[in-house]
C-alpha cells in the first residue's frame, strides 16, 4: 500500500475523531447556558452576597499565615475543597494537597530508578502523576458515589416535601422533618439547608450553597423552581409534585440509553483491556519477543506511541459511549 494512502487516511481520522471532540464539547457548553440561564432568571446579586456568608474566611496576613491560607490562592484548593463537600470525607484540603506533593515527589523518585514507560522522564511524569493524583482519584470516587446515591433518593425527598406542604407545614419546617427522616446522603444536604437557614442566612442563600454541595441538574430545577416561586407565587407543592415526575421520567430514559448502550461500553472495555491482557501474557506466552523491540531506540519510541494512542483511545471512547441524557 503507498504511504500516501496511509497519510491521507490518518489525517482524515485525526479530523474526524476532532470534529467528534468538538461536537460533544458544544453540546455540553449549551447545556451549561440553559441551566445557568433558567438559575440566573432567579438569582439577584442580592440573594448571594458575600455578606450573607454564614462562615467566616481568612483575610489579610492570616490568609498567608497558615498552608490552609496559602492553598486558598489557588483555583485547585477550591475544587479540592468542594470534592471534600461532595464526599462527606473528614479531611483537611490543606493536608490533602501535602499529601498529594509529598506521593507526587516518591512517584518522581520511584520513576527515576523503575522506567515502567521505557524513557526515564516519562516515567518520572506519569508515576509522579498517578501517585500525586491517588487522593484526588479516590475523593472524586467517593464524592461520584454520593452523590449518585443522592440522586435516588431525591425524587422521594420531593414527594414528601410536597405531602408535607399540602399538609399545611411551612417549607423550612418540611426541610426540618425531611431531615430527620430521611438517611444519609439526602438527610445530611438537607439538614444543613435547614440549619442555615435557621442560624441567620436566607432560605435563597442556603439553597444555592446546596446546588454548589450537589452540582446535579435535578437539584438545580429544584431549587430555581423554589426561588421562582417565593418570588413570583404559586402553589409550591403542585411545583414538587410534577418536577419529581419529570425527575422519574429522566431516570427512565437514562435507563433506557443504557440499556440500549451496553453493546457498545462491553466492546470499549473488551478493546481497552486486551491491548494490556496482551502486553502482561506475551512475555509468558512467547519470551523475547517485545524485549528485541524494548533494547532498540526506535522500537522504544514506538512503544511510548503505543501507550499514549492507549491513553487517548480509552479517552475518546469514554467519550463515545458517555450519552448524556
Amino acid at each position: 500500500m503507498p504511504g500516501w494512502v496511509i497519510v491521507v487516511f490518518l489525517v482524515m481520522f485525526a479530523v474526524v475523531i476532532m470534529a467528534v471532540s468538538v461536537g460533544l464539547r458544544y453540546l455540553e457548553v449549551q447545556q451549561g447556558k440553559k441551566v445557568a440561564g433558567a438559575i440566573a432568571i432567579v438569582r439577584e446579586s442580592r440573594m448571594v452576597s458575600q455578606g450573607e456568608s454564614i462562615l467566616r474566611g481568612l483575610d489579610g496576613e492570616d490568609a498567608w499565615s497558615t498552608p490552609a491560607g496559602f492553598f486558598s490562592k489557588f483555583n485547585f484548593y477550591s475544587s479540592l475543597q468542594t470534592k471534600l463537600e461532595q464526599s462527606a470525607i473528614p479531611w483537611n484540603p490543606a493536608a490533602v494537597v501535602v499529601a498529594m506533593i509529598l506521593l507526587g515527589s516518591a512517584g518522581a523518585m520511584l520513576g527515576t530508578v523503575l522506567p515502567v514507560l521505557v524513557f526515564k522522564w516519562s516515567s518520572v511524569l506519569a508515576l509522579a502523576f498517578v501517585l500525586g493524583g491517588l487522593p484526588w482519584f479516590y475523593v472524586s470516587f467517593k464524592a461520584r458515589a454520593r452523590m449518585h446515591e443522592f440522586e435516588e433518593q431525591f425524587p422521594e425527598s420531593l414527594d414528601f416535601l410536597a405531602r408535607s406542604l399540602r399538609a399545611g407545614h411551612a417549607f423550612s419546617t418540611s426541610l426540618e422533618m425531611l431531615a430527620q427522616e430521611s438517611p444519609p446522603p439526602l438527610g445530611t444536604e438537607f439538614g444543613r439547608v435547614f440549619h442555615e437557614n435557621n442560624l441567620g442566612a436566607s432560605m435563597d442563600v442556603a439553597l444555592v450553597n446546596l446546588s454548589r454541595r450537589v452540582p446535579l441538574l435535578d437539584v438545580r430545577f429544584f431549587v430555581s423552581s423554589v426561588m421562582l416561586q417565593r418570588e413570583t407565587g404559586g402553589n409550591l407543592g403542585e411545583i414538587l409534585t410534577k418536577l419529581s415526575y419529570v425527575i422519574r421520567e429522566r431516570f427512565r430514559l437514562k435507563g433506557q440509553v443504557k440499556a440500549a448502550s451496553a453493546h457498545g461500553r462491553l466492546t470499549a472495555t473488551i478493546l481497552v483491556l486486551m491491548p494490556m491482557l496482551m502486553t502482561v501474557a506475551l512475555p509468558f506466552v512467547a519470551p523475547g519477543y517485545l524485549q528485541g523491540m524494548a533494547e532498540d531506540d526506535t522500537g522504544q519510541w514506538m512503544i511510548l506511541g503505543a501507550i499514549l494512542a492507549q491513553v487517548m483511545g480509552i479517552y475518546f471512547i469514554r467519550k463515545i459511549i458517555d450519552i448524556k441524557v
